[in-house]
């Protein structure tokens, strides 16, 4: 029973570079004329996109193995797609770089964080509240199965699984039930990549003390080493990769310099957490960095424009001089609220005089109230800024939507007027104007002809996420359409191409 190859991305920490490696790699394997998708068991990140879902009595729900031998492969048809489901955004550029659809099993469980200590919990693209109050070991346990089948079923179905791995394979404490990167490891057979970033200086005592930490097993699968984001004169690096593999057995087979501007935007956490841009003209854009912020992945195409400087608020200094404030997405709309009027931000928002914008959870604390009756999200008054009230709702609707904006919208916000585009919803808040107020506007109609968006002056609130993605809503803001996202990956998988050894790459699936 023939089942395709499998390359994982391991790391021997968080933020060494696994995902965009991973989604270089999508790329690459899909330039070489062969079926690929990506594959990552376990994923934690606010950041996520809505995706086709498995119909309602796929077998992958209940962690049976639907079909195959005694390694849980097999052939016969694909799921048919029903719902929509949510995954990581990671796995969703990566399966765009391989040509695909992304789809749910790329990334079986979603872990979105609520809190330090608690996670939402995310199977197949949908909420499980009662995995969601399990301690971690015994989650795990009755998540690996799942995971492990949407493994095999993509492994059964493409010729390449490029699989990402979580953190770090070395994490002794967690090894008896790490199903993210042991597991999957040992059951895909994968050949492995170990990557550091030798930026942070010790990569090479990090290189050999995860390899000597991993289980004998899985040490062997490990094909290669590489640096990442290196800067400064690659002569100077000998004699390390040759002692190093002395001491392991494996090579460093690429030394990755420094790429700041490949254009995918990072997993998590805000960026590098530095303004993009010059300090001194051009447009200043603030975004609001509350604790549980989401979706920053829309973002990235900010970044990448000529005359735009993208910054992060925290405290109210932050936002001197910005043109416009972004409020963004949350996981913990009523607490992130709460964060920011700690923080004194809320006056300085009032008191702006440019433009503000909020997405989402943006979008609500910009209204008058948050009200929630079935312990979703929490209770709250608004920031008064939009005359509007949010009900949190058990459901959460997701969805991937036309969008319209009002054929005459007011200043400042007139040049998106008529402007058509493509968007998605990821929201558990239904919100609709004070029934006491004066209704504003209503700016944005998703394909159903719902309001999802509401000027007020200077201030506009969409729950729209990715409007920055779209060349037409850029042309109308920006008067520029920005960079493709295919070009960003071909750019990626030309940088892998020129700095692996020659044929490394193939060499890993054969």
């Amino acid at each position: 029973m023939s089942r395709g190859k499998a390359v994982m991305v391991l790391g021997t920490t968080s933020g060494a570079g696994k995902s965009w490696l991973a989604t270089a790699l999508c790329r690459w394997y899909a330039r070489q004329g062969l079926k690929v998708a990506p594959f990552k068991a376990q994923n934690m990140s606010n950041n996520a996109r809505v995706v086709p879902g498995l119909p309602g009595p796929s077998l992958l729900r209940t962690g049976a193995v639907p079909r195959g031998d005694a390694a849980g492969l097999g052939s016969g048809p694909a799921p048919s797609y029903g719902l929509m489901g949510e995954i990581g955004s990671a796995q969703y550029f990566q399966a765009l770089a391989a040509r695909r659809v992304p789809e749910v099993r790329m990334n079986p469980v979603l872990l979105k964080p609520e809190a330090d200590t608690r996670s939402q919990v995310v199977v197949l693209g949908e909420v499980d509240a009662a995995l969601s109050r399990l301690p971690w070991r015994e989650r795990s346990a009755l998540l690996r199965p799942r995971a492990r089948a949407a493994l095999f079923e993509l492994m059964s179905e493409n010729d390449v699984v490029v699989i990402e791995g979580a953190g770090s394979p070395a994490e002794i404490n967690l090894a008896p039930s790490d199903y993210v990167n042991l597991g999957t490891a040992r059951d895909s057979r994968a050949a492995c990549l170990l990557v550091t970033d030798i930026d942070r200086g010790g990569a090479f005592a990090h290189l050999y003390g995860t390899h000597q930490l991993m289980p004998e097993d899985v040490r062997a699968q490990v094909r290669g080493f590489v640096l990442n984001r290196f800067r400064g004169d690659a002569g100077l690096l000998s004699p390390g990769p040759e002692l190093l593999q002395r001491l392991t057995g494996v090579p460093t087979i690429a030394t990755l310099p420094m790429w700041r501007g490949h254009g995918l935007p990072e997993e998590d956490g805000v960026y590098d957490d530095s303004a993009t841009g010059h300090g001194g003209g051009g447009l200043h854009i603030a975004i609001v960095a509350y604790p549980r912020l989401s979706n920053l992945d829309e973002f990235q195409p900010l970044r990448q424009l000529p005359g735009v400087r993208l910054s992060w608020a925290r405290e109210p200094r932050d936002l001197a001089g910005a043109d416009w404030i972004i409020l963004p997405g949350s996981k913990a709309t009523a607490a992130d609220l709460a964060w920011l009027r700690a923080q004194k931000l809320d006056a300085a928002i009032n008191s702006h005089r440019g433009r503000v914008l909020g997405i989402c959870g943006g979008l609500q604390m910009l209204g008058e109230a948050l009200i929630d009756t079935h312990g979703v999200d929490g209770n709250a008054p608004g920031l008064g800024l939009l005359p509007l009230v949010t009900a949190f709702e058990p459901e959460k609707l997701l969805q991937n939507t036309a969008l319209g904006f009002d054929a005459a919208l007011d200043a400042p916000w007139a040049a998106l007027a008529g402007v058509q585009a493509q968007g998605y919803e990821i929201r558990h808040g239904r919100t609709q104007p004070h029934p006491g107020l004066p209704a504003p506007r209503v700016a944005l109609r998703n394909a159903a002809g719902e309001a999802i968006g509401w000027q007020a002056g200077r201030v506009l609130g969409v729950y729209a996420h990715g409007l920055f993605e779209q060349p037409a809503v850029l042309q109308a803001l920006f008067g520029q359409s920005g960079r493709s996202l295919d070009s960003v990956f071909d750019g990626l998988a030309d940088f892998v191409d020129l700095h692996f050894q020659p044929g490394s790459l193939a060499s890993l699936i054969r």
